[in-house]
């Protein structure tokens, strides 16, 4: 087993409470499908960022492109984490995601 972040990207924010409420069950159901596997659910992103360079310079906004959130799942590979996360919610808000297999250096 190992651990892959799910980085989501673009997208919308649900807009009024209805649509608020119709979202966050979606993203339940789709935490309680996952079980165990959901190592974190992870968090939305702000838009305000800021990148750092190799060489230390500091620049306002997104290194390679605007991250919107992200989830940590545990699978027993690339091709499983890639089929758990097509349940994300995210891809019905217009959301694309990457998955990134991770590991432990610590």
């Amino acid at each position: 087993m190992a651990d892959y972040v799910l980085l989501y990207s673009g997208g919308k924010m649900p807009e009024g409470k209805e649509e608020q409420d119709a979202v966050m069950a979606a993203w339940n159901a789709w935490f309680g499908k996952l079980g165990g596997a959901l190592k974190d659910a992870g968090n939305p992103f702000t838009p305000g960022a800021k990148s750092i360079g190799s060489d230390g310079s500091v620049s306002d906004g997104a290194g390679s492109g605007p991250p919107s959130g992200y989830s940590i799942v545990t699978a027993d590979s690339l091709d499983e984490a890639v089929e758990k996360a097509k349940g994300s919610p995210v891809l019905q808000g217009g959301a694309g995601i990457t998955v990134y297999e991770t590991f432990a250096v610590m």
